[in-house]
């Protein structure tokens, strides 16, 4: 990068988190630090809830996702709007009439306290794993486009959304993510923008190569239970993911339960509701344009230069360049064959253009089967190489063909990414751990003071607990698809508890809590067999469907369990 670009980037991260330290220091009382002094408005709220789930996985692996599978994920998110209003009406009003801190204080109030601190410890580990997670995903790509050391990128991360977050709690973080959303939102429109420019064909032909490419595939209503994402299963197997995670999560509560009335917090849920599928439409379809770019300009064999320059240094350089010399030749027969799919398109010719799309995919194919030789020499050079490259197709866009300054602010937006996702999860982290494990059930009674300290000790441990998973972890098939995956191991179980207690109003602590814990061996159990068998059953589901049969099952084996405790009740007394 230029002077100008680290100018720009470490410009922009300093100041958010200056900004957000300067807003909030010298906050002394818990409401303040958990609730942010319930001031927030609708439009803050909203931004935040956005901020916090748009992590730097979203940014990172979004685009490339779209480069190799087109738009069909914005699908997961069809659920999203539905889940909203639900929320709105059901959870919220609940939350607001008890005022509580965390989202697992109604659980007591409603069932016990095994069964509130249950559901507070599988949020602990599913949310403080998932931290990790965060901080490491765009730890290892940083790290390797920068050139910085992958240890060093985890603790600048994480060092710098602790120190601000420790400093003024949930309205440091709300605060600061207003910036990072506006850095974030506005750094990928400016490339998308960029992009469109830069394609040497007109924007309606662009739209003509990515369809016929299969890139513009927004909807399938076919329905499968192997597919992670088409219409079904964003509607009803994403939708209880989505109501775990925003009615359930620490994360998202302690969002919304900072709003200054019920109204604001419903119209900053709303607004995510309604925001969120744009948006990760435009940073999908920014991935199709880079794709469409890449038709017209080669691209590398491998994305990830750091691997490349490595090869072409090793004892396999002959190879790779062989390799390269081969992919090149490709590509311009490619690229004559989508030349000649744009006239038959202009000409109207349905059948030359059959012809040029079945060119298009053969040649396709076999540029794939180019880069795969080329990520085998990878590997032989280096056994430990990740070579699933997706995850850099659209940062290496950005540091070979955008302009000096605005690499800079797209490093920025993957940063405040990262920090503005980081901060929520650290924040909720410490919050839950003071408020329903530490205060609930260990140290009962001790100052206002005394519990505020322990929360910021408590967001520390967990920031520093995320970084070292971070620099211990390894990469997953996707970045996002490993966030998504992880949530929905627990989501179900906890969505089920919660859903329980506000529909199931004659089902007891002992049933949920006894139905909570043989859900979540099951759904472990279906996991560590997927694509295989249990028990004799084939088994091959998108792990998306584990939040919907975790949810149905804690509510169906409570009925029972409740059920089956009342006729040995009844037994008992005659």
């Amino acid at each position: 990068m230029s002077g100008w670009d680290w100018i720009v980037m470490f410009g922009t991260l300093l100041l958010i988190a200056g900004y957000g330290i300067y807003r909030t220091y010298g906050v002394r009382d818990m409401e303040s630090y958990i609730r942010g002094s319930g001031d927030m408005n609708w439009w803050t709220i909203g931004l935040s809830i956005m901020a916090t789930q748009a992590s730097a996985i979203t940014f990172l692996s979004t685009p490339g996702q779209a480069y190799e599978d087109g738009m069909r994920f914005v699908q997961f998110y069809f659920g999203l709007p539905l889940a909203m209003i639900i929320l709105s009406v059901t959870f919220l009003p609940m939350f607001y009439k008890l005022k509580v801190y965390t989202a697992y204080e109604f659980l007591e109030n409603r069932f016990d306290l095994k069964t509130r601190t249950l559901a507070a410890l599988l949020f602990l580990v599913q949310r403080g794993l998932a931290a990790g997670i965060t901080i490491y995903a765009p730890a290892i790509i940083l790290s390797t486009l920068l050139g910085w050391n992958l240890t060093f990128t985890c603790i600048f991360i994480g060092v710098l959304v602790i120190i601000y977050t420790v400093s003024g709690g949930t309205k440091a973080v709300s605060i600061t993510q207003k910036q990072q959303m506006a850095v974030m939102m506005g750094g990928m429109i400016l490339a998308g923008i960029l992009v469109i420019y830069m394609l040497p064909i007109r924007f309606t032909e662009a739209l003509h190569v990515a369809g016929k490419m299969g890139r513009m595939n927004v909807v399938n209503f076919e329905f499968d239970w192997a597919d992670r994402y088409n219409f079904w299963s964003g509607m009803t197997a994403a939708l209880f993911l989505f109501l775990s995670y925003f009615g359930t999560d620490q994360s998202q509560v302690q969002r919304y339960l900072a709003g200054s009335s019920l109204n604001q917090s419903r119209m900053g849920l709303m607004m995510n509701g309604l925001l969120k599928v744009p948006m990760q439409f435009i940073i999908l379809f920014i991935g199709v344009m880079v794709f469409v770019f890449y038709q017209f300009v080669q691209p590398p064999v491998v994305f990830n230069k750091v691997q490349t320059d490595q090869l072409q240094q090793s004892a396999f350089r002959q190879d790779y360049a062989f390799l390269e010399d081969e992919y090149k030749q490709v590509f311009q027969e490619k690229n004559k064959d989508i030349q000649e799919l744009l006239t038959a398109v202009n000409a109207g010719d349905e059948a030359a253009v059959a012809q040029a799309q079945d060119g298009i995919q053969k040649k396709t194919q076999y540029q794939e089967s180019i880069r795969k030789e080329a990520k085998e020499l990878i590997k032989m050079n280096d056994p430990k190489a990740e070579t699933r490259d997706t995850d850099y197709i659209f940062m290496r866009f950005v540091m070979d063909y955008l302009p000096k300054g605005i690499v800079g602010l797209l490093f920025a937006v993957i940063f405040s990414a990262a920090m503005s996702s980081s901060a929520s999860e650290f924040n909720a982290l410490g919050s839950t751990t003071t408020i329903d494990i530490y205060r609930r059930s260990l140290v009962k009674k001790a100052s206002q003071y005394h519990y505020l300290v322990s929360s910021k000790l408590f967001t520390a441990v967990w920031g520093g607990f995320a970084i070292l998973f971070a620099i211990y972890a390894s990469l997953f098939e996707n970045l996002i698809q490993a966030v998504n995956l992880l949530g929905s191991l627990f989501y179900g179980t906890i969505l089920g508890i919660f859903m329980v207690g506000f529909y199931m109003k004659w089902v007891k602590g002992n049933a949920v809590f006894i139905a909570a814990f043989i859900t979540q061996a099951i759904i472990l159990l279906i996991h560590w067999n997927n694509g295989s068998s249990l028990l004799g059953i084939p088994i091959n589901i998108g792990f998306l469907w584990y939040n919907a049969i975790g949810c149905i099952l804690v509510m169906g084996i409570a009925a029972l369990v409740q059920m089956g405790a009342r006729n040995s009740e009844r037994v008992t007394t005659k």
